[in-house]
């Protein structure tokens, strides 16, 4: 979470603006949450460019939540194709397998999951009613720096994107994409709240057993007001839409201006780990993650001292997740150059000591 925000929430907590309420005490359907809620749609669509056929969807659950929910509402219990590039998209895989007829047409599996298969090799299927892609594997470090275009691959489905990790950290090409989602914690706000932009012409074709409160037609009638919302989660968000869209960088602003930014500290990371003996990036520079810098000492078992000197540096939550190890340094938009700066000065100096 960017400071500035956190600063402008702990003001309002008690007294939202002189209505005498905090935000986490007034009706979801009360007027002063009502203009909260609106203005936060309108300000991320302004943020992420997002064109009017297209409707914004405040929802609970995760990107977990909506690995079911999305062939739920865009299956129709048929096939759905996936693209497996790391751990969020198996998982996304298995769960839609509950509900259709989940295809996997391309997978990295066989390169540990450290590059992206070539889209020309993809087996795009005629009967798929979507195509599946993680855009940032959070967890592996890999990133698609250019969303495929399905059409141009001989598709007519929809490509569905799990932008979580990496949203409103670069700009979105809507023109290729039907649905995006998004758990906000990485990115826009607080655990608890899940983004989805959704195009016009998916709505409509949930399952018969798909619940009301995730039918994405019943939510997008009811303005995302048909079961109570993540009151707190739409909030923090609306703050974090606004310090963004205010963000500059040269001529640059918003999303534009944050993207040269992350550009910047994934530079400067990876330009470093690229230079040393001591660390090691294995993922293909083509497709290296802005947002999650995954690495590894090439002396393991100076892990744990690695770790502890980071803490004692204040450089915190630096160790990679079970399923891959190492070391994992998560960058995100409120990261400043400053942070990974200091990153790199402590990751220079422990190299210079135990080398």
């Amino acid at each position: 979470m960017p400071e500035a925000v956190l600063q402008r929430a702990a003001a309002e907590m008690l007294d939202w603006q002189g209505s005498g309420m905090s935000v986490m005490e007034m009706s979801h359907r009360g007027k002063e949450f009502g203009a909260i809620c609106t203005q936060a749609e309108a300000d991320i669509r302004a943020l992420l460019a997002i064109p009017s056929n297209f409707h914004i969807l405040f929802m609970q659950g995760g990107g977990l939540g909506e690995n079911a929910i999305v062939p739920l509402n865009l299956s129709r219990g048929q096939t759905a194709d996936f693209v497996i590039t790391g751990s969020w998209s198996i998982k996304s895989h298995k769960e839609a397998q509950r509900y259709c007829n989940a295809r996997v047409i391309a997978s990295n599996a066989d390169d540990q999951h450290t590059k992206l298969p070539d889209p020309a090799t993809w087996q795009l299927g005629k009967d798929a009613s979507y195509v599946h892609v993680c855009s940032n594997e959070t967890i592996n470090g890999i990133e698609f720096q250019q969303l495929p275009d399905v059409a141009a691959l001989g598709s007519n489905a929809p490509l569905v994107i799990d932008f979580s990790s990496h949203v409103a950290s670069r700009s979105v090409d809507w023109s290729r994409v039907g649905l995006a989602f998004g758990g906000a914690q990485k990115n826009l706000g607080p655990a608890g709240l899940t983004i989805v932009v959704v195009r016009d012409d998916l709505l409509g074709h949930a399952l018969e057993i798909c619940p009301s409160a995730f039918n994405y037609k019943t939510v997008a009638d009811n303005t995302s007001m048909y079961n109570t919302p993540p009151t707190w989660g739409i909030y923090m968000a609306g703050l974090t839409f606004q310090w963004l869209l205010a963000q500059k960088e040269g001529e640059l602003t918003g999303v534009a201006a944050m993207e040269q930014r992350n550009i910047a500290k994934a530079k400067l990371l990876y330009d470093f780990i690229d230079g040393s003996d001591f660390y090691a990036n294995r993922i293909d520079a083509s497709c290296r993650s802005r947002m999650n810098v995954p690495f590894f000492l090439a002396d393991e078992s100076r892990n744990e001292a690695f770790l502890a000197g980071a803490r004692k540096a204040e450089l915190l939550q630096l160790k990679g997740h079970k399923s891959v190890g190492g070391m994992r340094a998560s960058i995100y938009n409120a990261m400043p150059l400053a942070g990974v700066q200091a990153l790199v000065t402590y990751m220079r100096e422990f190299e210079r000591s135990h080398a």
